[in-house]
């Protein structure tokens, strides 16, 4: 009684899984029967192997167009929120200080706001590259991992939402009497520009912002042979440099404790309209570019890195004459006569 073996018939129902199905099956009767259910027999038929079959879950995942609608209808209704808080915040101000204050938002926040239209541009300039099956990569001297206009657009993506959302606060702010938080407002997002710039860690594209400062840098100290890349970013930089002088104006006024006031209003007072930093920063760039061109004409002895020279240093002269306006017209015009043969031929080859 104690000491038999106790054999369970093949059918228990106790030797049942928490589905109700049998852990062990007649094999004999589902060959005989054929498969009634979709059960796997564990047991292979032609040996004693196990054989486990994992279950594969189907993960459900929303279409990418109805994810694309779904952003776009966030931003459409970000969009609205900041309008609407924006216009009702200058509409709450005075009517003789709310010129002043749209004018000092507009020099805090345009600058910053055409940069992210320069960075939109630049994404389509890199989708009509591509369309056009131009190895822009080899032009401009780039390694595997450059940005995509994808990623160029993703980037100005955020910028666009970043930039109008700090405007907003910053208007709201003052509107409502918050002028020391106001004013921290373009301060929190400059300096979150540079320290994204400047960060050390692998993280946010490490690699493009390392070639973008490295070529930020050979810009500003020649030192070495001038690549394409260079001269066609500081070729981008001069005609920014309006954006650079009201950076100037902006960080001046944040180094000053200005913001959120009207203290820069006087012209002669540091930060107004007769500072002598406003021209420095405006021909900052065409002395970048001229130095480009000598230190081209060093390496490679050309005279038309000459003439392109003489006509930066004509654009950044402001107050020129007005006969010298053909001498720069032409001198633009064989340069650039000089640059599209180079593409051209980039490109044949």
């Amino acid at each position: 009684m104690f000491g038999g073996q106790v054999a369970a018939p093949i059918n228990s129902p106790h030797l049942r899984r928490s589905g109700s199905r049998a852990v062990v099956s007649d094999l004999g009767a589902e060959l005989g029967n054929g498969v009634e259910n979709s059960y796997v027999h564990p047991l292979e038929i032609n040996g004693s192997k196990n054989a486990s079959i994992p279950l594969v879950t189907a993960a459900i995942v929303p279409s990418p167009t109805l994810l694309w609608r779904f952003k776009v209808l966030l931003f459409l209704l970000w969009g609205f929120i900041c309008g609407k808080t924006g216009w009702q915040s200058v509409m709450r101000m005075s009517a003789d200080l709310r010129d002043l204050f749209l004018y000092e938002a507009f020099l805090y926040y345009n600058p910053l706001l055409l940069v992210t239209t320069m960075v939109w541009l630049w994404g389509i300039n890199l989708w009509v590259f591509s369309r056009s099956n131009i190895n822009y990569a080899k032009i401009f001297d780039l390694d595997q991992n450059h940005l995509t206009h994808r990623e160029i657009w993703k980037c100005a993506t955020w910028m666009t939402i970043i930039v109008p959302t700090s405007m907003t606060a910053y208007l709201y702010l003052y509107s409502n009497g918050e002028v020391s938080l106001a004013a921290s407002q373009p301060v929190l997002l400059y300096f979150a520009v540079v320290m994204l710039l400047i960060f050390p860690f692998d993280i946010f594209y490490f690699s493009s912002r390392y070639y973008l400062l490295r070529a930020l840098w050979r810009i500003v100290l020649p030192l070495q042979a001038i690549t394409f890349s260079d001269f066609f970013l500081a070729d981008i930089l001069t005609s920014m440099a309006k954006v650079f002088s009201d950076i100037e104006r902006s960080v001046c006024r944040m180094v000053h404790r200005q913001v959120a006031t009207i203290a820069w209003f006087e012209a002669d007072s540091v930060c107004g309209s007769h500072s002598v930093a406003i021209p420095l920063v405006l021909v900052l760039p065409y002395l970048f570019r001229f130095f480009q061109c000598l230190r081209q004409y060093r390496d490679i002895g050309e005279r038309s890195a000459l003439l392109n020279g003489l006509s930066h240093v004509r654009n950044g002269y402001n107050t020129g004459t007005l006969w010298l306006e053909p001498c720069s017209c032409f001198l633009g015009f064989f340069w650039y006569c000089t640059i599209r043969g180079l593409v051209l031929s980039t490109h044949t080859e």
